[in-house]
């Protein structure tokens, strides 16, 4: 069985700006301690949540550097390091190895897109040449780009090719991808409000935007489904649905960062362009969804 880098709850983290576009960094840090004693096991750092697509290469890195030293051991650290130019992503990647990344985030190539035998020489050659955990990242609605299951089982015999974060919405297919590899790669949910199926059929846990706002309960609820504990894990997969839903009625993550806002948890909803903040019927929308769970006062 290859190395698990985490189980649970993984939190894709938002990157707090100010509104001129500079990282607030002592908010960046208030998110870390939030995320840590709420229960995540894991941390995502500069992922698409985190805006890494808007970032200069020595920001990222920065970024990637600040949580690392923050977080001080305490949970594993992944880096985002995925791009659609290979070079540039091993480049990045090693660097992030540099700083002490506890495993690595790889987005399939985006625009330029490739085909299965160009993900299976591309994915391979990075993990050859970081020789470290590689998480694959797997979202075909933002990339174009989908891998299939039998793409995976070829990729599952790299050592360091060790599990994958899966978005593409087809429960079928990521059924299928268990079967074919077992042990051999970890399958995440990359989708929170499909949690408790990709658990279910054998995933270890979830890179959730959710755990921003909620680290403690989506904690609760991957932890229920790890101890096989599906009432507790319905429960709470509806309780929250609504919620999970309501973090994507715009692009993510224009409405988690509002959420936060909203929350108290940062100073501004600000997104670097092209995002821009939620339309007023959407912000309101948003609000009355964090009225109802008691996040914001009525």
């Amino acid at each position: 069985m290859k190395h698990t880098v985490f189980t649970g709850v993984g939190t894709a983290l938002v990157t707090p700006f100010d509104s001129r576009g500079e990282v607030l960094w002592e908010e960046l840090e208030k998110l870390i301690e939030l995320q840590i004693s709420g229960g995540a096991d894991a941390i995502i750092a500069c992922g698409t949540t985190g805006e890494a697509a808007t970032m200069s290469s020595e920001e990222h890195l920065k970024v990637i550097a600040f949580i690392i030293e923050r977080v001080k051991g305490r949970v594993p650290v992944i880096a985002g390091t995925g791009s659609n130019d290979t070079c540039f992503c091993v480049d990045l990647s090693l660097k992030a190895k540099d700083l002490g990344a506890d495993g690595l985030l790889l987005v399939t190539p985006y625009y330029n897109k490739t085909s299965q035998k160009g993900l299976i020489e591309s994915f391979n050659y990075i993990a050859d040449c970081v020789e470290m955990p590689c998480i694959l990242y797997n979202v075909p609605s933002r990339t174009g780009c989908n891998i299939l299951p039998a793409t995976y089982k070829e990729l599952s015999k790299n050592p360091y090719i060790v599990a994958t974060k899966e978005a593409n919405g087809d429960t079928a297919s990521v059924a299928r991808t268990i079967a074919l590899c077992g042990d051999d790669l970890t399958v995440y949910s990359g989708e929170d409000n499909q949690v408790l199926p990709i658990m279910a059929l054998g995933g270890k846990g979830v890179i959730s935007v959710f755990s921003n706002a909620l680290p403690g309960e989506m904690h609760s609820l991957a932890g229920a489904m790890l101890k096989n504990d599906l009432d507790t894990a319905r429960k709470l997969s509806s309780q929250y649905i609504d919620l999970m839903d309501g973090f994507f009625m715009d692009v993510n993550p224009i409405p988690i960062k509002e959420a936060l806002w909203q929350m108290g948890l940062i100073s501004t909803n600000f997104c670097r362009m092209p995002l821009t903040t939620m339309p007023d019927e959407k912000r309101a929308a948003l609000g009355a969804l964090l009225k109802k769970h008691g996040l914001i006062e009525e």
